[in-house]
């Protein structure tokens, strides 16, 4: 049975550019034009569904966790208005997500692919270098159209952050994903692997916090986006507190990238390189941050409308996702105030319809 028609009262935020007064959910879609009879009203400033493009479902900080777990987890996203999440690595099958119209809708990047014992234990699939493009070609399959690789850690022997892989093999690597039809991003916290991922036809980098020079001008030339994740990289000083004696280049690189964080976005900004919002939930870091993210973005010195781009009219489009259009998936987020004039707002939806169906 459909669920009764809806009318938000508007103002709907379409566009940048583009505020319709209201809008109808008949069916579960969206139109412009009022139906016959009685429709629920609800009131509020409208957005599309927020979108976490950097979020694990599945994952926690021990690795997989079971389907009770992850559902927690994708009910804490949908609670705070994360409609559409890019999962980005996750060692779990969540396919069953897919089959329930009550959560948000899920874009995966199968499983981390991470260089032998250069990563969180029992996240990645952990491989060589001969092995690279198999298991890209591998992940580009079980995922939804993206791959995620490890492309830099600590490397115990130097001390300090590390590429995982040599160019030659990530471009050829990147080139099998694309055949694929799959696009391909990275984590990468260090300066090192950026211009290397960038010369071998990357798509995406998450985190980017080494994003310096000449290489922002090449991320924006080629069009690679980042997704700075920076309520993650607030944790920075916690995450290298451990190596501080054994490992200091480490330590003090890792204090240096994390001082420059909100620079380093803005920079980036500035300089015209795509980003999109994403929270890093489900390692060690809890779902429903994606308001806190956007706040983040905002510090870093992000005009509002672009903060608002980055969660969810241009992060939609990245994602090959509708907003708000006629006919198009009614996934909708409702606020109090007007979000161009209060991000924080974002993080409190009065109302979350999803589907068509408001949802507790």
């Amino acid at each position: 049975m459909s669920a009764a028609p809806l009318h938000l009262a508007g103002p709907v935020l379409v566009g940048p550019d583009d505020v319709r007064d209201e809008l109808w959910v008949v069916d579960g879609r969206v139109t412009f034009t009022e139906p016959s009879g009685d429709c629920e009203t609800i009131p509020g400033w409208v957005l599309p569904g927020l979108v976490d493009a950097h979020c694990h479902v599945g994952l926690d900080a021990h690795g997989p966790v079971d389907a009770e777990t992850a559902e927690a987890q994708i009910r804490g996203d949908r609670a705070a208005g994360t409609l559409l999440i890019r999962d980005a690595g996750s060692p779990s099958d969540t396919r069953w997500i897919d089959d329930r119209e009550d959560l948000p809708v899920v874009i995966r990047a199968g499983r981390h692919i991470a260089r032998t014992r250069r990563y969180i234990r029992d996240y990645a699939d952990e491989i060589e270098p001969d092995q690279l493009v198999e298991t890209v070609r591998a992940q580009a399959r079980r995922g939804d159209g993206w791959v995620k690789l490890v492309g830099d850690w600590i490397d115990r022997a130097t001390g300090d952050l590390a590429p995982c892989w040599p160019q030659d093999v990530a471009r050829e690597a990147i080139t099998v994903a694309h055949e694929e039809g799959a696009r391909v991003t990275a984590h990468c916290f260090g300066e090192e692997v950026l211009p290397q991922l960038a010369a071998a036809g990357i798509d995406c980098i998450e985190h980017a916090t080494g994003l310096r020079g000449e290489v922002v001008d090449t991320f924006a030339r080629q069009g690679i986006a980042i997704v700075p994740t920076l309520v993650n990289i607030a944790t920075f000083p916690q995450i290298a507190e451990p190596a501080r004696a054994k490992f200091p280049d480490y330590h003090r690189h890792m204090l240096d990238l994390h001082r420059r964080r909100h620079e380093t976005v803005r920079t980036a900004f500035e300089a015209g390189v795509p980003i999109y919002c994403g929270t890093d939930a489900g390692g060690s870091l809890p779902h429903g941050l994606v308001g806190s993210e956007a706040r983040e973005l905002r510090a870093a010195g992000l005009p509002a409308p672009a903060v608002l781009d980055a969660v969810s009219w241009a992060a939609r489009h990245w994602l090959g996702r509708p907003g708000i259009e006629e006919g198009a998936q009614a996934d909708l987020c409702v606020y109090a105030t007007d979000p161009r004039e209060d991000l924080d707002v974002l993080a409190f939806p009065t109302a979350v319809v999803l589907r068509g169906v408001v949802r507790g």
